[in-house]
């Protein structure tokens, strides 16, 4: 199973993002842990980004909202997480 890695900026913005959208805990640990077992798993929805975030990818964790991540070795990095227009 792959290791997640963040940072502090990132646990700040999670945590700005599930008091705005507490409804979303469950499917963000959802999403979290499919991400885990297969980065590649359709219902996440993985795509790799362009221009300068080019070495990154997005899932999403609904329709409205994006995580940003990439990988490396066995450790995904998260970035950011929010609204399409926030994190691109």
């Amino acid at each position: 199973m792959r290791q997640l890695v963040v940072s502090n900026r990132f646990k700040k913005q999670l945590k700005n993002f599930l008091i705005k959208h507490p409804e979303l805990r469950g499917v963000f640990k959802e999403k979290l842990d499919i991400l885990q077992k297969n980065p590649l798993d359709k219902r996440l929805k993985t795509h790799k980004l362009t221009g300068k975030l080019k070495k990154c990818h997005a899932i999403s964790i609904t329709h409205e909202y994006r995580l940003i991540l990439y990988f490396e070795n066995q450790n995904i990095y998260l970035l950011a997480v929010g609204s399409h227009d926030e994190v691109y």
